[in-house]
C-alpha cells in the first residue's frame, strides 16, 4: 500500500455525494475504480450516517479490498452564533465501530437541529475507545479557527481531541485547489509540529472523475434548492474531489510524505469484521 483514500462520500451522503457503490447487473464502480488504481483499502465517510455499511462491507470484501467503517460528523458549536464543523471517525475495532454507531445514533435522536443531525462535544466522553479521529480539514473546528487567524483557539480545540483521542487524532490536510489551501496547510502542519501530532493527507472524494464534477455540482443544487448559473450559489467543492490515484497524491503531497505514510498507517490499523446473517 501506498496510499489510502479516507474521507470519500458516497451516494449515501445524501446532500452531495456522488460515489456508487452498487451498480445493477454491474460491478461496483467504485470497487473497479479502486482495482484500476491497484488500492488495496478504503474508507467509506458518508455524511452524518452509516446508512452504505453493509453493501459498502459485501462490495469491498468480494472485491478484495480493506473495507474501513467511518463517517463524517457535524459538530454543534458552543455558541448558537458560531460555525457547525466536521470530524471525520473511523472505526479501528468492534469497540470503536459500536461506539461510532451509538453516536451516529445519539445525533438523530437528541441531536437534530433544524432537521440535521449533530453531535454535541461533551457526547464523546465514554465513547471514543477504538476510533480514529481525523480533524476534519477546514472544515473542522481547528480548520476553522486557524481560517480565521484564531490561534488560540485552534489550539484548544486541537487539545481537547488530542486528549479525547490519545494517539488516535490527526490533522487532516487536503490540496483541493480551493482559495488560501497553501497558507492554510503550512498552518496546520506547524500546529501539529507544535504539538507532536501526526498530519494525514485526504483528498475529500465526492466523485470518482474529474469530468463528474459537473453532476455532482447540479446534485448538491438539487439538494439545496439552487440553479447551476445562480451567483449567489456558495461553491463549496471543486473538480479535484475526485479518485485520484495513489501517485496522484503521492505527487500532491512530496513535501509531506509522512502524511501520505499515515493514510496506510491508520488503514493497518483498522481491522473491523462484520457478521450478516
Amino acid at each position: 500500500m501506498s496510499f489510502v483514500h479516507l474521507r470519500l462520500h458516497t451516494e449515501y451522503s445524501l446532500e452531495n455525494g456522488l460515489v456508487r457503490i452498487e451498480k445493477k447487473k454491474s460491478p461496483s464502480p467504485l470497487m473497479e475504480a479502486l482495482q484500476a488504481g491497484e488500492m488495496p483499502a478504503v474508507a467509506v465517510t458518508d455524511l452524518g450516517n452509516l446508512f452504505a455499511v453493509v453493501k459498502f462491507y459485501r462490495a469491498a470484501t468480494g472485491a478484495g479490498i480493506k473495507p474501513i467503517f467511518g463517517t463524517e460528523v457535524r459538530i454543534h458549536p458552543k455558541e448558537e452564533s458560531g460555525l457547525e464543523s466536521r470530524l471525520i471517525l473511523l472505526a479501528q475495532n468492534d469497540s470503536g465501530f459500536k461506539n461510532i454507531k451509538t453516536l451516529v445514533s445519539r445525533s438523530f435522536i437528541e441531536g437534530q437541529r433544524r432537521g440535521v443531525p449533530q453531535l454535541d462535544r461533551a457526547w464523546f466522553e465514554g465513547l471514543t475507545e477504538g476510533v480514529i479521529c481525523l480533524s476534519g480539514g477546514r472544515s473542522g473546528d481547528v480548520g476553522l479557527a486557524l481560517l480565521a487567524d484564531e490561534q488560540e483557539q485552534a489550539e484548544r480545540y486541537l487539545q481537547q481531541w488530542s486528549a479525547l483521542f490519545p494517539g488516535r487524532y490527526y490533522i487532516e490536510l487536503q490540496r483541493t485547489e480551493r482559495s488560501g489551501d497553501e497558507n492554510w496547510n503550512h498552518a496546520a502542519v506547524a500546529l501539529a509540529e507544535q504539538h507532536q501530532l501526526p498530519v494525514v493527507a485526504t483528498n475529500d472524494v465526492h466523485f470518482l472523475k474529474p469530468d463528474e464534477f459537473d453532476a455532482h455540482e447540479a446534485r448538491v443544487c438539487i439538494h439545496d434548492g439552487r440553479v447551476l448559473d445562480d451567483p449567489r450559489r456558495p461553491k463549496n467543492f471543486t473538480n479535484q474531489q475526485y479518485l485520484k490515484s495513489a501517485e496522484e497524491m503521492q505527487a500532491l503531497f512530496a513535501d509531506l510524505p509522512e502524511a501520505i505514510e499515515n493514510s496506510v498507517e491508520i488503514a493497518r490499523r483498522c481491522n473491523v469484521e462484520l457478521s450478516l446473517g
